[in-house]
């Protein structure tokens, strides 16, 4: 700003363009120094956008809200696009619309000259051999643009003009790359009346902006070596072969610069995934990262809590839907946090219990003699009366119901008190009010995806942070030094990006539109690249040479200068002293030693005093998987089915059997279509509830079906062997010594004297013989002849239309003694301190949900049996 020493110490008649306000005081400091003055009154520093704002406009300005709705109401009455995603359209649209009105080639300052405008850029390209897509958005926009409302486009477009028409100060432009269209028509119309000085870092150190491409000419250069000044000083290249050790040495480098004293660290990152990790990894090194680019809010969870709001709503409640939404920290946020959490451990525990899987008045009905759920269901009804997804309303409606449901759920009390929250509300509470005029009616979920679709265009930055560390973008970098800068993540998947808007126009379409191409970002990303480099002599690149077991590729950006510099001097630029850290550091971890197969001891107060037959089946089959059930009660909780099982099957057909024996003691004397029609009644009103809830349910009714007439032929066959139906279902509750067995039996058949226990599986006969094989290893006939004192104990086998009889091969009475016998000696040897060891095989351990429990896969890679006592390889007859 030589030109205005005659100024000083008062330079407020010039104006300064700012790339970015992060400029304005290391240049206000750098003015100080060059004026050598006491004091200094500074120019006016300023962004074009915001100086654009200063400027008043007689013209209301419409907002982006508005326009989106006004469009979309436009493309769902002409019904163009069938069955596409409007609103994502109407998005695309209206960034495409802003870029043809910036495409125009003067700016206009009032509705007419506009208008004109408009109209010869509509009479010029009307004449050309549009592809069809182009030709309707180019109609589009015409349509949009007929009448005297202001876009944001439009009326940038105005404030400019009357920018540069007012030009009377001189103005300095501090740019790094090539300006949008009208931004240089703007420059080029103020020049016209005052003076226009621009500093451009690519003029300003040209061996770096020459190194890719050819300034004069845009073109590439190629591996010109000669030109590339020797970095190795500056510049050092990180390849990772995956993303933690990506995250992890790019942590370690900010680590050591701190230490180092730099203090002003910029981390530019292009994989937003490496920055998650990498922050996570700073914050436990006790690291703060400011974060200059900031998150939209559909990825935070204060819009999360909403969003699970309104997908229960429009789901009926189901379960899963209902409970991610009650498990929020935001929702009920006027209760006692103890309160809120037992309440809905409650719920959960009541609904996966009785299995309902949706449906708020059945949550209710549920829940009628637990008090401490009343008021919560109470308010979800009240809230979702509000919002009524059988009607239309207007998007203002819409918002409106929606924050008294926010409030009546108390989720409004939990975002107020989180700063995120508190602009989400604010957000929520500006569109209800811009679009107070739009009389468009909107369905619930054409509603529910425009509110989606807005939070994805609002970003949250969270300024309570202040670090030496702070995330930012290539293009925030813009004439700024830092003491060091990491990129993180440029790989050619990253840098250069996927242009914003390019999904659904090609480039030949936007060229033929007048609109900036994908080569046109990739220019300007690489100019910024560039310009970084230049700015800044501490730079790491830190990129990923592994990605999911396939090769991944450096930015071309950064490959030709490092091939470049490769020919020229020899070096490749590789960080190798990093390495060398990083491996210092996995040197110096601690080794932990390896898991050891766990074998938990109890005290002899912890010995249950009673087991049913299932739980002594799980400890002769696994004693850690009993530990861990049944003394830990560590059980998963009950999932609520939403589809029919083959153990709902199971259980159906035990109903039904027990049922037609209540009426059928004995089939012998009954006509065998008398039975059938009785079994496939009883079968109807069994499986009732089932069909009502899934269609797959006549599925399983026709498989039994088919094994009626097997059923009743296995019946009167047993009949005529002398055994006749006595009770079905009876519970039983044994006392052992210092131990009670309890349990319940399909069914008891006498003969005489002699019993029979019978145990109906809807399993095939080879894998109940399967089994039984091993005497002692199921435990289930051998316990229900005992507690009966039955001779004979046999399962019932009913598939595929075959009923069969599977009985045991060793001697029924005396496996029951030897069961009972072992489950004594077992529990003895429990309370007397016996280890109970994770020694199940792996046939158990496939489908045991405690494996994650006793980690067997980190302790061992086979079977291993630790000596405790007893293991599961312990026979009933040895």
């Amino acid at each position: 700003m030589s030109s205005q020493a005659q100024d000083l110490p008062d330079l407020r008649g010039a104006t300064v363009l700012l790339p970015n306000y992060h400029v304005a005081q290391p240049l206000a400091q750098a003015l100080s120094a060059a004026a050598n003055l006491p004091a200094l009154l500074l120019p006016r520093m300023v962004t074009l956008n915001d100086w654009a704002q200063s400027v008043p406009l007689v013209a209301p300005v419409v907002t982006d809200s508005q326009r989106s709705a006004l469009l979309y109401q436009h493309l769902r009455k002409q019904q163009w696009f069938g069955q596409a995603d409007l609103w994502s359209m109407t998005q695309e649209l209206l960034a495409l619309f802003d870029e043809l009105t910036q495409s125009l080639n003067t700016l206009t300052s009032d509705a007419e000259a506009f208008a004109a405008a408009v109209q010869q850029a509509y009479q010029a390209r009307q004449n050309t051999a549009l592809q069809l897509e182009a030709r309707l958005v180019f109609e589009l926009w015409h349509a949009m643009q007929s009448g005297n409302e202001l876009d944001a486009a439009r009326a940038c477009q105005q404030r400019l003009a009357k920018l540069a028409a007012q030009a009377s100060q001189p103005l300095f432009v501090l740019r790094a790359s090539e300006w949008d269209a009208f931004e240089q028509r703007f420059l080029d119309e103020y020049a016209k009346r005052a003076a226009v000085k621009v500093f451009d870092l690519r003029e300003m150190a040209p061996q770096w902006s020459g190194l890719l491409r050819d300034y004069s000419t845009g073109h590439p250069v190629g591996l010109r070596s000669q030109n590339v000044p020797p970095l190795g000083a500056r510049l050092r290249f990180f390849a990772a072969t995956s993303l933690e050790q990506e995250a992890r040495a790019a942590a370690m480098q900010v680590r050591r610069w701190l230490a180092a004293g730099k203090r002003d660290i910029a981390i530019v990152a292009q994989d937003r995934v490496a920055a998650r990790r990498m922050r996570a990894l700073l914050e436990r090194a006790q690291v703060l990262v400011a974060d200059e680019t900031g998150w939209t809010f559909d990825t935070l969870s204060v819009s999360t809590v909403q969003d699970r709001w309104l997908a229960a709503l429009q789901s009926d409640f189901y379960h899963h839907d209902l409970l991610d939404l009650l498990k929020s920290p935001f929702i009920f946020a006027d209760m006692a946090a103890a309160e809120r959490k037992a309440a809905v451990y409650q719920l959960e525990q009541l609904l996966r219990k009785q299995g309902v899987v949706a449906g708020l008045e059945k949550f209710i009905t549920l829940a009628e003699h637990e008090t401490a759920l009343h008021q919560p269901l109470a308010r979800l009804r009240q809230a979702s009366s509000l919002l009524e997804q059988g009607k239309k309303k207007t998007l203002a409606d819409w918002l409106g119901t929606l924050r008294e449901s926010l409030n009546v759920l108390g989720i409004d009390t939990g975002l107020q008190q989180d700063d995120a929250g508190q602009q989400l509300l604010r957000a929520l509470e500006a569109w209800q009010q811009e679009l107070a005029d739009d009389s468009g009616r909107y369905a619930f979920k054409e509603w529910r995806r425009w509110l989606a679709q807005q939070l994805g265009t609002q970003t949250y930055r969270d300024n309570s942070i202040e670090s030496q560390v702070r995330f930012t973008h290539l293009a925030a970098t813009r004439w700024r030094a830092f003491d060091a800068v990491l990129l993180l993540g440029c790989d050619a998947d990253h840098l250069p990006g996927v242009a914003d808007g390019g999904r659904w126009f090609s480039d030949a379409v936007r060229s033929a539109l007048g609109l900036p191409t994908r080569s046109t970002r990739a220019t300007r990303q690489s100019d910024d690249l560039l310009a970084l480099l230049a700015l800044n002599d501490c730079v790491l690149v830190t990129w990923q040479k592994e990605r999911n077991g396939e090769k991944g590729f450096l930015s071309p950006y950064l490959q030709m200068l490092r091939d470049m510099h490769t020919l020229a001097h020899g070096d490749d630029l590789g960080e190798r002293e990093l390495h060398a850290c990083l491996a210092a550091e996995e040197a110096h971890h601690v080794e932990l030693p390896q898991a050891a197969q766990p074998a938990p001891k109890i005290t002899a107060e912890a010995v249950p005093a009673s087991v049913s037959i299932s739980a002594y089946n799980s400890l002769v089959a696994c004693p850690y998987q009993f530990h861990a059930r049944h003394i830990l009660r560590l059980n998963e909780l009950d999932e609520v089915q939403e589809v029919i099982e083959k153990r709902d099957y199971g259980e159906r057909v035990h109903d039904i059997l027990r049922r037609f024996h209540e009426r059928y003691p004995q089939v012998s004397g009954h006509p065998a279509d008398e039975l059938e029609a009785t079994l496939r009644r009883i079968s109807e009103e069994v499986f009732a509830d089932l069909l009502q809830q899934d269609f797959a349910a006549r599925a399983w009714l026709a498989r039994w079906y088919k094994s009626l007439p097997a059923y009743l032929e296995w019946q009167a066959d047993i009949e005529a062997q002398g055994w006749h139906y006595t009770e079905a279902e009876s519970a039983f509750d044994w006392q052992l010594e210092g131990i009670r067995l309890r349990g319940r039996i399909d069914r008891l058949d006498v003969r005489a004297d002699e019993k029979l226990v019978l145990d109906y599986k809807t399993q095939s006969e080879q894998v109940l013989r399967n089994k039984l094989k091993e005497p002692g290893e199921d435990v289930q006939l051998a316990c229900y002849a005992y507690a009966h004192e039955a001779a004979d104990a046999a399962f019932v086998s009913i598939e595929n239309g075959k009923v069969k009889l599977v009985e045991p091969r060793h001697d029924v009475p005396q496996l029951a003694q030897l069961n009972a016998e072992r489950l004594v000696q077992v529990m003895g040897k429990i309370r007397g301190g016996a280890g109970l060891p994770a020694n199940g095989i792996d046939a158990v351990c496939v489908h045991c949900e405690m494996r994650g429990v006793c980690r067997k896969g980190e302790w061992t890679s086979g079977f291993r049996i630790q000596d405790s006592g007893f293991s599961s390889g312990e026979r009933a007859d040895d």
